[in-house]
């Protein structure tokens, strides 16, 4: 009994380890390879806001465009040049196999295949390759280009005032940005809460403003799985990166429903602060996704 309880409080230690800033002063020394390195922050991005802009919407429209029997309300208050772009695109047949492949499937394995044919990859979560790392992000299919847009960190964002201390405790998905702004990437416990909360809150009659399917096994967006990315090791490099995104204005309010991120408070005048990972080389299938949890900034 004693044994298990050791070997629990181990595992927990060594996930959030990471993120216990005492830790972290003793040990950036020890773990160099696991350190990325930049001069200032403009270059703290690997491409610009407009590329993941880009990236995002091309599967975002793919998702939705695949989903239109689901989405009739929501097409419905769009303008009509909106609703002609996305009914033309499929066919009744294409409809129907559509909402039988979904019902069949699930929306994760549906989102999957999505992603599949419109960036040539997917991603999926499985144990992860490191000892007591718990589980982990891999290329399921296909091979990730250098530059592209892999995953998402999902979570609700924390500008620096806001309090976030209760959900902090014991909870290692706490990312922090340059400018200090958090996102809590928990998918349990008062997190999951806070997240289902705001979400309905922002809702806009039919149009949801953010995606909760992050927090079940089955996420309708597949990038939605940042959170479980690793860290890099001296034996295993990192392959992707953090990058800070703010969604642009324009960004269309029918597609918003797939982002994985939602402001604490709804009357915040700035852009919804995002962090995507992208890939610092080619990944292929098979590979396990790793990142660096510290960019230091010269």
């Amino acid at each position: 009994m004693m044994k298990t309880t050791l070997q629990t409080l181990a595992n927990k230690w060594n996930s959030y380890k990471y993120r216990f800033v005492p830790w972290i002063a003793l040990n950036l020394g020890k773990n160099e390879r696991t350190l990325r390195h930049v001069r200032e922050r403009s270059q703290d991005k690997l491409i610009s806001d407009e590329e993941a802009s880009a990236s995002l919407l091309k599967l975002f429209r793919a998702l939705f465009k695949s989903d239109l029997l689901r989405q009739k309300e929501v097409l419905s208050f769009l303008p009509a040049s909106v609703q002609s772009a996305y009914q033309d695109t499929l066919t009744p047949c294409q409809f129907i196999n559509r909402a039988d492949h979904y019902n069949d499937k699930g929306a994760s394995s549906f989102s999957n295949e999505v992603m599949l044919d419109m960036l040539g990859f997917s991603i999926h979560r499985a144990p992860s390759s490191l000892l007591s790392a718990g589980r982990g992000v891999f290329v399921a299919k296909g091979t990730v280009p250098k530059g592209t847009v892999v995953s998402m960190y999902p979570g609700t964002v924390y500008q620096t005032h806001e309090p976030i201390f209760f959900q902090s405790i014991r909870n290692p998905f706490v990312f922090r940005c340059i400018d200090g702004v958090l996102i809590d990437g928990n998918d349990n416990g008062i997190s999951k809460v806070v997240f289902r909360s705001c979400s309905g809150r922002d809702r806009l009659g039919p149009f949801k403003l953010s995606d909760i399917t992050w927090l079940t096994t089955a996420p309708e967006n597949p990038l939605a799985v940042g959170q479980y990315v690793n860290n890099c090791s001296n034996e295993k490099s990192a392959n992707v990166c953090y990058q800070e995104f703010d969604v642009p204005a324009e960004f269309p309010v029918e597609l918003r429903q797939y982002l994985p991120n939602v402001n604490y408070r709804h009357d915040i005048q700035r852009p919804l602060r995002c962090v995507i990972l992208v890939a610092l080389r080619d990944i292929q299938q098979g590979e396990e996704l790793f990142s660096n949890y510290y960019t230091i900034v010269h």
